[in-house]
């Protein structure tokens, strides 16, 4: 054998030990992949929000601005009328002229407020607490199949009657608050909700024909955000959506409802109140 063919043989020794290293290395990528995988599916991981930012404050079209003067002559929907105080939605400019979901009348002892640029959606609704002279008003900014989003607002009235806004909760706020405080843990088809670590519920996923729970993005909140009163309190009413491997939208089917307390500090600051299932 000449220098040549020992020299080639060499290559060809170098080369297959090569090959073998790069089948080794991947080999060991891709059990550290479905390892690290594993363990992040037993880790307690927060849920995940579908709203990307606040939503977009509008200005009422101008034929809304141009109705709230007009008489109310089936224009409005009456969603309120307790202890001298009542809401109204405009539903109509003017006859097959939509108002577009835009469009408050708040009265109190005959003083009308209005709020054109409210959007209201459809079916808000709205509660007065008399003790306090408080008024809260929930209107549907977000709709559509499995999505349903609220925008509460506070009135308070000063001493002519008229309607003031107090504050006014933004769905994306509300989301990343809840998102400081609820998580969630996949085990199999077992999903188990926690708040600020301490379990809530746990329930298991039957939907079977969408390829399994998603591995890094499961569980999300945010399409699905609506308040209602108790004893003079608002409460957030929260929906977990379960995204699967398959499909372009989240799945409710199994997922539980939540409810917390709406609350504000001395300084005005949101604060939420315990996480727990709807009764």
């Amino acid at each position: 054998m000449d220098a040549y063919e020992i020299q080639h043989d060499k290559c060809i020794f170098v080369i297959s030990i090569m090959k073998t290293s790069r089948i080794i290395f991947f080999a060991l990528a891709a059990v550290m992949a479905v390892a690290c995988n594993n363990k992040k599916k037993d880790e307690i991981q927060p849920v995940w929000g579908t709203l990307d930012h606040p939503l977009q404050e509008e200005r009422a079209p101008e034929k809304v601005h141009g109705a709230m003067t007009l008489p109310y002559t089936d224009r409005y929907e009456n969603i309120l009328d307790d202890h001298g105080v009542s809401v109204w939605s405009l539903l109509w400019c003017n006859p097959d002229i939509s108002a577009e979901g835009y469009g408050i009348h708040v009265v109190k002892d005959k003083k009308t407020t209005p709020f054109p640029n409210i959007y209201h959606g459809r079916n808000p609704w709205a509660e007065y607490n008399a003790d306090k002279d408080l008024l809260w008003l929930s209107c549907t900014v977000m709709g559509g199949t499995g999505i349903h989003v609220e925008k509460p607002y506070l009135f308070r009235f000063d001493e002519t009657g008229s309607a003031i806004i107090e504050t006014k909760l933004e769905p994306y706020e509300i989301q990343q608050a809840l998102r400081k405080r609820l998580s969630y843990k996949v085990q199999g088809d077992d999903i188990t909700f926690y708040d600020n670590g301490q379990p809530i519920c746990t329930v298991t996923n039957t939907i079977t024909d969408m390829g399994g729970l998603d591995d890094e993005q499961p569980v999300w909140i945010g399409e699905q955000l609506s308040y209602f009163m108790e004893d003079g309190d608002l409460y957030v009413r929260v929906t977990p959506g379960a995204k699967f491997t398959t499909g372009l939208v989240l799945m409710y089917d199994d997922m539980p409802e939540l409810t917390a307390k709406i609350s504000f500090n001395d300084y005005g600051a949101l604060q939420i109140g315990g996480i727990t299932v709807a009764s």
